[in-house]
């Protein structure tokens, strides 16, 4: 006996919305309960603050050169205030994505790394901008 459904074909592209919707829905719940519990919500907390320019930009540098220190990343980084440099480096450094390391040298040497968590998201973040290069570009 034929399905209500039968009569309509369904898309690849409808699928991929059904799984999406359901994804979100997934997704939602996860964070409802993360800030039910005093989580840490990954949007919120973690994706949102690290997508600026400037976050992006230092990421990608402290990735390409694994260690680097504050002077080399300022030339690095192009239009960085050494105030916004810092203030982005110590965002990072609360997020567990950069380490700091301090050396107990005169004049102090200070030395930055991304953890590996910070490689990982790097790495998901190149990702992303592959595809929307390919998307936007074509």
């Amino acid at each position: 006996m034929p399905t209500p459904l039968s009569n309509r074909s369904v898309s690849f592209t409808d699928n991929q919305r059904v799984r999406l919707k359901k994804r979100i829905e997934k997704m939602y719940l996860f964070f409802k309960a993360c800030r039910s519990n005093n989580k840490q919500c990954p949007v919120q907390d973690v994706l949102a603050p690290t997508v600026d320019k400037w976050s992006i930009l230092v990421l990608y540098n402290l990735a390409y050169n694994d260690v680097m220190r504050y002077n080399a990343l300022q030339k690095r980084v192009k239009g960085i205030s050494s105030r916004m440099l810092s203030v982005t480096l110590k965002k990072l450094e609360k997020l567990n994505m950069v380490q700091r390391k301090v050396y107990p040298e005169v004049p102090p040497r200070v030395e930055y790394k991304l953890t590996d968590f910070g490689m990982h998201y790097a790495k998901r973040l190149t990702d992303l901008n592959f595809w929307l290069a390919e998307q936007v570009v074509g």
